[in-house]
């Protein structure tokens, strides 16, 4: 370890070398080499040796002690210093900052997973490199996007790259005096590009730069071309934009997939922002945060968690052994948080609650059942659907649900779903992705541990035998363009029907426990369509309770308050399906 110490220089004078300020001079001095000696001494000295040979105060003994242990080569002390550390809030700000300048890469990304670090323990990031002379943060993110390979890419990446790329080409026209024709449409702003949403084309290029990172060498060209340091300032620019900030999130989240690419995830200091960004109020932004870092901890963490998948529960490192997993898959047109929020309330009532999580949570598995639950890993996929091709992100996107199926399998694998006992909660098409997942995997030798593991399956509302909304779709086509997981779900598709055949012959010799809740009242889609979306008969998978709940089927799966019905049967469900698990 290398220390430097930079002094004001000394007058040859002599007449200015024997006053006041050359006698403080000179004690500084001393205490900086007193400092120096102390650090070296015990930064070199074998882990077991004393510190009754080192000139030191002794609180300051337990700052370079700790430093000292974790960066041993027994890993169990190396836990244990950094688990020591967290939890100490104590110290005067200066030695906070020694360990942030002295520690190594895996105690800076422990000391961020750990919930009761003070932030203190993070330096601030290192200053950004200026943009280049007459640039932009829009043109920069332009032209780190245009750098990318168009290899190895499927057609929505080459969709969204070539849809950043051509409205970022209008707005850098637009800024040098002209109008500004948002999606090559025809209609362009009354008003300069100045006045247009800031966001809109920067999210047009993270959009196609999320994609691109879900590659490894793209991620390399990333890094390469200073995609760390503009992404971070764009980062820091929209403070006040949760949507901009969770894509770049993402993207970092997919970088640090790439072990290799740590030290520069680190250097680049996103750590730091990470960890403050765990201590976040709001679930999503702290959700983020903590799947990047837990891509980061190679330390205590062996899984990877892909785009799309969030652990909502540990976020931290913990003590608590985790003894079995609980999977959230959302249905058509969900996503991974807002699906399992508590049932909206008015306006009202929601400025009341929003600080009070036990009155409203906007993720209910995060907030109760992780409280319920600890020994849980409680976690919750997310991905892309569409009612209609005509409001699809990606017009080239045709997922059948086999397709995603297999998809968010090889997802769940990598992070190491299968190898504890887990159980299964749905809503809507999520449930029969979850269907075909098991299907696909009992086909298959290697997961064998996954269909081992699996003990039951809640389902909410899931269209075993059709929906309406198919029918509805097709009957009103020139409003709607049914997608294709729409059109799977009408009551003829013979996917559908092969599926539940298939899923039924598959648990008939299996110890799975279902249960299934439906919604009974109809749902509103828009202002012109007002449905029944899963009928009673439709939710009947066959196996399992059947319970009707007097809800629509947006809120089949939010309940109103922790007490209420919905909830408290399905927790009822999770402690007794793992009870054994859970005692062991």
């Amino acid at each position: 370890m290398k220390s430097y110490v930079y002094v004001n220089t000394v007058s040859l004078d002599n007449r200015e070398n024997h006053g006041i300020i050359y006698q403080a001079r000179k004690e500084l001095h001393k205490v900086v080499r007193k400092l120096l000696a102390t650090s070296a001494k015990i930064l070199r000295n074998p882990f077991a040796d004393t510190f009754s040979t080192v000139d030191v105060e002794d609180h300051e003994c337990t700052v370079w002690l700790l430093l000292r242990r974790s960066m041993s080569a027994d890993k169990a002390a190396r836990l244990q210093a950094v688990q020591e550390m967290s939890q100490t809030h104590h110290w005067h700000d200066y030695q906070y900052r020694i360990i942030a300048q002295a520690c190594d890469l895996r105690t800076l990304i422990g000391l961020a997973r750990s919930k009761e670090s003070d932030l203190r323990f993070f330096l601030p990031p290192p200053p950004l490199p200026s943009l280049k002379e007459d640039s932009s943060v829009e043109e920069e993110l332009r032209h780190l996007l245009a750098s990318l390979p168009q290899t190895e890419v499927d057609e929505c990446i080459q969709y969204f790259t070539s849809l950043a790329l051509s409205e970022s080409s209008q707005s850098l026209a637009a800024q040098k005096g002209g109008l500004w024709c948002f999606g090559g449409n025809g209609l362009p702003y009354a008003e300069s590009f100045g006045k247009v949403p800031s966001a809109t084309v920067e999210m047009f290029c993270l959009e196609a730069i999320v994609k691109h990172s879900e590659i490894p060498t793209h991620c390399d060209k990333i890094e390469a071309n200073g995609g760390l340091q503009l992404l971070q300032r764009l980062y820091q620019l929209y403070k006040d934009c949760p949507k901009v900030q969770r894509n770049i999130m993402r993207v970092i989240g997919n970088m640090a997939l790439n072990e290799h690419l740590h030290p520069a995830i680190v250097r680049s200091g996103w750590v730091s922002l990470m960890a403050e960004a765990m201590k976040s109020q709001q679930i999503m932004e702290a959700s983020h945060a903590a799947r990047t870092l837990a891509n980061l901890d190679r330390e205590t963490v062996q899984e990877k968690y892909q785009d799309g998948v969030y652990v909502l529960h540990p976020q931290c490192r913990t003590s608590q052994p985790i003894k079995a997993d609980v999977l959230f898959i959302h249905g058509l047109m969900g996503a991974a948080f807002r699906t399992w929020r508590q049932q909206d309330l008015d306006e009202v009532l929601m400025e009341k609650a929003s600080e009070d999580e036990d009155r409203y949570t906007t993720c209910w598995p995060k907030t109760w059942l992780a409280r319920d639950c600890p020994a849980l890993r409680i976690i919750s996929v997310e991905y892309d659907t569409s009612l209609s091709d005509w409001r699809a992100r990606c017009p080239m996107e045709r997922k059948s649900i086999a397709f995603r199926s297999s998809e968010l399998l090889r997802k769940l694998r990598a992070a190491g779903v299968g190898d504890r006992p887990m159980i299964w909660v749905s809503h809507s098409m999520g449930g029969l992705l979850v269907k075909k997942m098991l299907v696909e995997a009992s086909k298959k030798t290697e997961m064998s541990t996954l269909i081992n593991n699996t003990r039951g399956m809640i389902f909410y509302s899931v269209p075993h035998h059709g929906s309406h909304l198919a029918e509805y779709s097709v009957n009103y086509r020139y409003l709607l363009f049914p997608s294709l997981e729409v059109k799977e779900l009408s009551k003829d598709s013979p996917a559908l029907k092969a599926l539940q055949n298939d899923f039924l012959e598959f648990a008939k010799d299996k110890n799975f426990q279902v249960l299934n809740f439906v919604e009974t009242l109809p749902t509103c889609i828009g202002s012109m369509i007002k449905l029944h979306v899963v009928p009673v008969e439709s939710a009947d998978l066959g196996i399992g309770e059947l319970i009707p709940v007097d809800v629509n089927h947006l809120n089949i799966c939010k309940p109103k308050t922790k007490d209420a019905f919905l909830y408290q049967r399905t927790l009822r469900f999770i402690h007794e399906t793992l009870a054994k698990d859970l005692e062991n």
